[in-house]
């Protein structure tokens, strides 16, 4: 998630990668220590068969039991750029949003991806799996959150879900994907990828960094669908043709019963990376993705406003931010 935060701004790398993991050692063995550290290597070996570079330093890991009832892993992912490159977000009337889904299998994934990323997990989890995790494992939550909001959905982790080729647990705790590889090229197609210490003409630079289409990328990580409105300044941002919404976000719905207004504010439903452009960039970029095996498409466009605002047209609804 934190990699593709980086690419936002145009940072491609090479990247370095640091973790601390903290345990409970009475209850995770060092097996699982193994697990996440081979886990990641494998995941930065992966990337580098397509261009993305990320140098493990290794890390530290530490028995904490006083401190940690399980485990927790912190993570460092760092580039230098030159700042000049920095892609900054400047959504303009008539640029289109070109969504790419958070959902499926991409050439660099092993299995389906069910699209639900990193972010609104524990609320997730509490919403959909039964009060028998509370009972099983009472170190996987904490026991200071009143007990009505302890996982009070009616799952299993191994319950079949309908709609879906992944039981309960895969669908939320399937990875999040990353769109480093597609952005890379993206960058590559609009030369906005010098190498980190290039020299060049900085006013060559400037001129075609300000001609380009790609006005601005937003990863839909915290904050969901309105995530756009951190960095919208003038525009009337109108997403009304959204990929459908897949059976994750439908499934915590249904056992949470949120109002759908407030889930766009919470989970990605479907798009967790936009591309704002001109329109005649839209079908290169939809084509790049598309090659990796990541959906994509026109789900909405920028129109002039008087103020910032956001407006949501789904099946569920239309809602205005």
């Amino acid at each position: 998630m934190n990699l593709d935060d980086l690419l936002c701004v145009g940072a491609a790398g090479p990247f370095i990668f640091s973790s601390v993991i903290n345990r409970n050692k009475n209850l995770i063995p060092g097996e699982v220590l193994q697990q996440i550290i081979e886990g990641n290597q494998l995941f930065f070996d992966e990337m580098k068969k397509h261009g993305v570079e990320i140098g493990y330093l290794g890390g530290e890991t530490a028995d904490m039991g006083d401190v940690i009832r399980t485990v927790s892993v912190d993570s460092t992912i760092a580039c230098r750029m030159k700042r000049s490159n920095v892609i900054e977000i400047n959504l303009q009337p008539g640029d289109v949003i070109v969504g790419l889904a958070s959902y499926g299998k991409a050439i660099y994934e092993t299995e389906y991806n069910s699209g639900i990323g990193s972010n609104g997990l524990t609320a997730a989890r509490h919403d959909v799996l039964s009060k028998f995790y509370a009972e099983e494992y009472p170190e996987s939550f904490d026991t200071d959150l009143p007990h009505k909001i302890v996982f009070t959905g009616s799952k299993r982790l191994t319950d079949t879900v309908e709609g879906s080729e992944l039981n309960a647990g895969k669908l939320l705790l399937s990875p999040t994907r990353t769109f480093a590889p597609v952005i890379l090229e993206v960058l590559k197609k609009y030369s906005l990828l010098p190498s980190p210490l290039e020299r060049g003409s900085e006013v060559g630079e400037d001129k075609q960094r300000s001609e380009n289409p790609i006005h601005g990328i937003v990863h839909n990580s915290g904050g969901g669908q309105k995530k756009v409105m951190h960095f919208n300044k003038s525009v009337h941002v109108i997403k009304d043709n959204l990929f459908p919404t897949p059976t994750v976000f439908k499934l915590i719905q249904q056992e949470s019963k949120t109002p759908w207004s407030e889930m766009y504010q919470v989970f990605n439903m479907g798009t967790r990376m936009e591309i704002y452009c001109k329109a005649e960039a839209a079908d290169e970029i939809i084509s790049i993705s598309k090659s990796f095996g990541v959906e994509a498409q026109i789900i909405g466009r920028c129109e002039a406003s008087a103020q910032p605002k956001l407006t949501i047209e789904s099946e569920f609804g239309k809602f205005e931010y």
